[in-house]
C-alpha cells in the first residue's frame, strides 16, 4: 500500500502522488494514502465518501474557506513515473498529473497538515472523478449527500493557473444539430435527399460565426462555438437520411445556461437541436472581501478562466470561487505535461501567507 510523507516538500509530495496512478475510476490507492495521513491529524475532522475526502478545521473562526482539488487524472500514456527535467535552466517535474492537478493537490495536502492554527476555518476537499462525466464527480455526489460541507465564505480550486489567480469560468454547452434527408440507393441519388450535403448549411453558420469577448466584473472572457464531431451515413451505396453535427459552446459567465441554450437554438434556427450537456459558468466573485484580501496577499493580477472548472459548483451555491494552482493549463492532459518547481513553491508561499496572515 502506498504511503505519503506530508512533512516532505511540496515538490517531493508532487512526485509521490503523481507516481501513485489515479486515472478516473481508479483513485482508491491515492485516496487511501491521503486518508491514512489526514485522519491522524488532531486538528482536522475527516469525512470520507467513496474516494472523496473532506478534512475540516473547527476553530470557531468568523469565516470559513473551502479549498478543493481533484485527485484523478486522464489516462497515462507512457508518462509515468515522474522525472526531473531542466528547461532553460529552470527545474520542472515531468509526468501525468503534474499540471492537472497533483502539484496543486500536493500544496493543499502539505498545508492541511501543517496549518493547525489558520486565521480562517478551512474545509479541505479532495475528490474523485473530475475528469469524466459530471454525474460521477465526487463533488456532485457530496453536494447530494452532505451539502452542509460546502458552507463557506470563499472557495479556491487548485486548478492550474500559472500560479496566478483565474476568476470564475466560462460555461460549457454541448448540442447535436441535425440535418435530415431521404434515404435512397446512391445509383439513383435524385430519388433521395442527402442529409450530409444538407449539413453544409450548419457548417457554414459555424464558419461565419464570430465569437464574442465579454467583460464580466472586469475580466474579459472569450466565447467559442465550434463543431467538434460529425457523423452520418450508413453504407457506401446509400444516400444518408441523417447527419449529426456536435457543437460545443463555451459561453461567458454573464449568460445563464438557459440563455446559452437559446443563443445556440437561434444560431441554428431551422434545424433540430438537442442539448446533450450543459454546465453553468461562474462569475469571477472577485468583489467579495475575502477574494480581494486573497488576491492582495498572493500578489496576483486576476485573469479569466476560459475552461470550465468546479468553481462553478461553488458559485451556484452562492460561494465566490477562484482558480489558483501551479502549472500551465495548456499542458493539462498533454503527453509532455510538466510543472515548474518554482510555481509549486510560489503557490505554497501564497496560500500559506494568506491563511496564516504572515
Amino acid at each position: 500500500m502506498p504511503t505519503l510523507d506530508l512533512t516532505a516538500s511540496s515538490p517531493d509530495i508532487t512526485r509521490a502522488i503523481c507516481d501513485i496512478p489515479s486515472v478516473s475510476d481508479d483513485e482508491k490507492a491515492l485516496a487511501d494514502a491521503i486518508y491514512d495521513v489526514v485522519c491522524t491529524q488532531e486538528h482536522l475532522d475527516v469525512y470520507r465518501d467513496g474516494d472523496t475526502i473532506v478534512a475540516r478545521t473547527n476553530l470557531g473562526r468568523a469565516q470559513r474557506v473551502a479549498i478543493a482539488g481533484h485527485i484523478d487524472t486522464v489516462p497515462i500514456n507512457a508518462n509515468l513515473p515522474t522525472r526531473d527535467i531542466d528547461i532553460d535552466g529552470e527545474p520542472h517535474i515531468w509526468g501525468r498529473g503534474t499540471v492537472d492537478m497533483k502539484s496543486g493537490l500536493a500544496v493543499q495536502l502539505k498545508l492541511a497538515v501543517e496549518l493547525t492554527d489558520p486565521r480562517v476555518d478551512i474545509t479541505w476537499m479532495w475528490y474523485d472523478h473530475e475528469e469524466v462525466d459530471a454525474d460521477l464527480n465526487g463533488l456532485t455526489r457530496l453536494a447530494r449527500t452532505r451539502p452542509d460541507l460546502f458552507a463557506a465564505d470563499f472557495a479556491i480550486l487548485g486548478e492550474p493557473s500559472l500560479a496566478g489567480v483565474e476568476g470564475g469560468c466560462n460555461g460549457n454547452l454541448r448540442a447535436v444539430v441535425r440535418s435530415t434527408g431521404v434515404r435512397a440507393h446512391s445509383a439513383r441519388s435524385w430519388i433521395g435527399e442527402n442529409a450530409i450535403h444538407g449539413a453544409s448549411a450548419i457548417l457554414a453558420r459555424l464558419a461565419e460565426y464570430r465569437a464574442a469577448e465579454v467583460t464580466v466584473d472586469g475580466l474579459d472572457y472569450r466565447e467559442g462555438l465550434n463543431a467538434v464531431r460529425i457523423t452520418g451515413g450508413i453504407a457506401g451505396n446509400v444516400i444518408p437520411d441523417l447527419c449529426e453535427v456536435e457543437v460545443n459552446y463555451r459561453f461567458a459567465p454573464s449568460r445563464s445556461g438557459a440563455e446559452a441554450e437559446a443563443h445556440v437554438r437561434t444560431v441554428f434556427e431551422g434545424f433540430d437541436v438537442e442539448v446533450t450537456d450543459l454546465a453553468e459558468g461562474a462569475r469571477p466573485g472577485l468583489d467579495a472581501p475575502l477574494a480581494q484580501d486573497f488576491v492582495a496577499a498572493v500578489g496576483a493580477e486576476p485573469r479569466p478562466k476560459y475552461g470550465w472548472t468546479d468553481v462553478a459548483r461553488f458559485s451556484a451555491l452562492g460561494v465566490p470561487a477562484v482558480n489558483y494552482g501551479p502549472g500551465d493549463p495548456h499542458l493539462a492532459h498533454h503527453d509532455e505535461e510538466r510543472v515548474p518547481v518554482a510555481q509549486i513553491d510560489a503557490v505554497e508561499r501564497g496560500l500559506r501567507a494568506w491563511l496564516t496572515g504572515r
